[in-house]
């Protein structure tokens, strides 16, 4: 990280916008500083559109005369009701606001504000690293306003609050979230006195709605590491609060000398792997779920030890509730997660015998569109640290690829699609939408999938005539 002189600044700074509204400010008789985000990012050398200013004044006033001097280059929105505007120019969007202090009571985050100082909008701030500001008015251009030395915690690498942070989480929970969204998305470290805030004030997430949760889970599940996000949500007691389901698989249980693994260190390790990647984020999604149905699936059999079975149709059905709770979509992607959650113990079980034909068919079958994604899931759920075991696995799963791309070249959805259909069947027998027609549907479409048959009417049709007569059937 680079550190910059107040001349520095002035020459990063050194666009025709921020003259602009200094000169305007300079006009008007008030002080204006680019602040927060903006400021932070400078000292990180990340790029940046998005561009916050705080007035000592109105900021909304300051808008409307930048808006007035840019004329067409620009577009201006001004929302009153929350004292702010907005300066769109380009790809640079400008928030203005007056400077301000707030308040808060007990039940809401929604503070009452009052107008303020520029040392009382950076007292308000989250963090010392996102409460420093640089002057925009012309004798004090590029001068850089850090009271909480904000400065030295980017170059420590350090999340802290300007205040005290149980004050600072009281007044908004989402702050805690927040704390570990940043230390996440920038691999920084959370200051000890805050992280213990977070323990103490974790019970003050539960008035936080579940859509700015999400959000923040989102920028966390797509940091470059989010497994971090997820050991510091579990430590501070948040995760238990607002994902218990994954919480839940942090328990290694023993008996008799033998104990199974600690799932939820597990899962963290599947969410790295294809993290690392590239997978998108309804994938990691599936990845931090996949195994959430293990607690509730978890028995003892003295015979082969603990077990699991069937934890992949029980994560599924937890899915939906898991979805609405956390106000996340429940269309495509709610589905896409679950399926993957089905899905995932099958290429294992493919793999772990001779790989024919039939089973990597049933496979493409059942994953259709979505078989790429659910390969680099289980190839990312190889997490053993037997490398002998672990090569096996590996190797496996390239003879399970390699038949799915021979078929996917066969254009699968034709060779696995029987090419008689319902219809038909309720046409060829007068029957009417009923038990017997998905009998028939499943025998043939089991004939295709074992390749039995090539996947041709004439010997499709034979299959149907013999099965049907052993219902009695008849045809017309």
């Amino acid at each position: 990280m680079k550190l910059y002189s107040d001349q520095a600044l002035a020459k990063i700074l050194d666009k025709e916008i921020f003259h602009l509204i200094g000169q305007v400010a300079d006009e008007m008789g008030v002080e204006c500083y680019v602040v927060g985000g903006y400021v932070r990012d400078i000292f990180l050398e990340r790029p940046s559109n998005d561009i916050d200013v705080v007035v000592v004044g109105s900021g909304i006033e300051v808008a409307s005369a930048l808006k007035k001097r840019l004329g067409r280059r620009a577009h201006l929105s001004v929302f009153k009701n929350f004292g702010t505007a907005q300066v769109k120019m380009g790809n640079e969007e400008i928030e203005f606001v007056g400077a301000r202090k707030e308040s808060y009571s007990h039940d809401s985050r929604k503070p009452i504000v009052e107008n303020g100082t520029l040392e009382d909008d950076q007292n308000r701030r989250d963090f010392t690293i996102n409460a420093m500001a640089i002057c925009l008015n012309k004798s004090r251009f590029g001068q850089l306003v850090d009271p909480f030395n904000g400065i030295a915690d980017l170059e420590d690498g350090i999340i802290a609050t300007p205040l005290d942070p149980e004050v600072t989480f009281s007044d908004d929970p989402l702050r805690m979230m927040r704390c570990i969204r940043f230390a996440t998305q920038l691999n920084f470290q959370i200051e000890p006195e805050t992280f213990d805030a977070l323990g103490r004030m974790a019970e003050r997430i539960r008035i936080v709605s579940g859509e700015r949760i999400e959000v923040e889970l989102n920028k966390i599940m797509m940091a470059p590491h989010p497994s971090k996000g997820f050991v510091d949500l579990l430590r501070s007691g948040l995760l238990h609060i607002i994902l218990p389901e994954l919480a839940a698989l942090d328990i290694v249980e023993q008996r008799n000398g033998r104990a199974h693994k600690n799932n939820f260190y597990h899962t963290l390790e599947v969410l790295e792997n294809a993290a690392q990647q590239g997978a998108g984020l309804w994938l990691r999604w599936a990845c931090l779920l996949h195994d959430v149905g293990k607690p509730r699936s978890k028995r003892w059999d003295a015979a082969v030890g603990w077990t699991f079975h069937n934890h992949n149709m029980i994560g599924a059905k937890m899915v939906p509730a898991i979805f609405r709770r956390l106000k996340l979509p429940m269309g495509a992607e709610m589905k896409y997660v679950q399926k993957l959650v089905d899905l995932h113990m099958r290429p294992q079980a493919v793999a772990d015998e001779e790989v024919t034909d039939s089973a990597v068919r049933r496979l493409l079958n059942d994953a259709g569109d979505d078989i790429d994604d659910l390969m680099l899931l289980c190839e990312a759920d190889i997490t053993s640290k037997n490398e002998t075991k672990k090569k096996m696995f590996l190797e496996n799963f390239r003879l399970v690829r390699e038949k799915l791309t021979d078929l996917k070249e066969k254009d699968y959805k034709r060779l696995l699609q029987p090419v008689i259909d319902g219809n038909e069947i309720m046409a060829l027998f007068n029957l009417r939408p009923s038990r017997e027609v998905g009998v028939l549907k499943q025998y043939l479409k089991d004939a295709v999938l074992d390749n039995k048959v090539e996947n041709e009417r004439e010997p499709l049709m034979s299959l149907l005539l013999e099965k049907a007569a052993q219902m009695g059937l008849k045809t017309n």
